[in-house]
């Protein structure tokens, strides 16, 4: 599918995984809203790029909703990358046996809440608006999605039980999304990065020796993984016509531990 003068929704675009997305999306012709709650970064990403920035939480429907017709201003919505996403490392029980100390039921709804029903409801609404789509081709496509999971939803370490769980439904989506769409020619894929080497571990010194310390479990390259080669994998899955209904894992190789 030729994204040159379509749009593209990408969620958390203000930075990581989903600037890189938006960035490169940009270079393939594609006109790109930037999705975050980070106005200042959100919009100096859009600027950049020649986009729109949107701000907008991904469980609050009217939001989604602005965004999306923000996108179909500038063209055809075409393409979806679900790259917003939260977590929080707290175990099932606290160490002292009390009640009180169990994993916060409050956190792990508000994990379910941005990662999975996040997730769903931006797919659920780009789809409908890429349902109303003239056809781009013989096979009657006309748009894709690609949500984003992470390995932690198959191999969830120690701490990870609300992250994993949300990460596990979002792997769920994937296939009967892609039946349910198959009707009105929408495509969709969802990635499981790995270790990726974003802002969120800082920099410096102690930076480095807390990455080389988490690379330890991934065969080859023997490093983290980068902005750029997650968003190479999203662009493929939205412009290669075959790629449907499948869960592809960028790590390297990767294989968590327990923890």
């Amino acid at each position: 599918m030729d994204l040159n003068g379509s749009s593209a929704l990408v969620t958390g675009g203000a930075s990581g995984l989903g600037e890189a997305t938006a960035r490169l999306l940009a270079e393939r012709g594609a006109r790109v809203v930037v999705v975050d709650m980070n106005a200042e970064k959100g919009e100096a990403v859009a600027r950049d790029i020649g986009g729109v920035f949107a701000s907008a939480d991904v469980t609050d429907t009217a939001q989604v909703i602005a965004a999306i017709e923000a996108a179909k201003e500038m063209g055809p919505l075409r393409a979806l990358v679900t790259a917003a996403g939260i977590g929080f490392a707290t175990r099932t029980i606290g160490r002292d046996g009390q009640y009180e100390s169990a994993h916060d039921l409050d956190v792990f709804n508000k994990v379910i809440q941005v990662n999975l029903v996040g997730t769903f409801n931006c797919a659920r609404l780009a789809a409908t608006a890429m349902s109303q789509n003239d056809p781009v081709d013989a096979d009657g496509q006309r748009g894709a999605i690609v949500t984003v999971t992470s390995v932690a939803a198959f191999e969830g370490q120690v701490g990870q039980v609300s992250y994993s769980a949300s990460k596990g439904g979002v792997v769920g989506l994937t296939l009967p999304m892609a039946r349910d769409l198959s009707v009105v020619g929408v495509r969709v894929n969802c990635i499981a990065p790995g270790l990726i080497d974003t802002p969120i571990y800082g920099s410096g010194p102690q930076s480095d020796a807390f990455k080389a310390n988490l690379k330890r479990d991934v065969l080859f390259p023997d490093r983290l993984g980068t902005s750029a080669e997650f968003a190479s994998m999203a662009v493929e899955l939205l412009t290669n016509d075959y790629m449907n209904a499948e869960v592809v894992r960028v790590d390297g190789g990767l294989r968590f531990q327990p923890k």
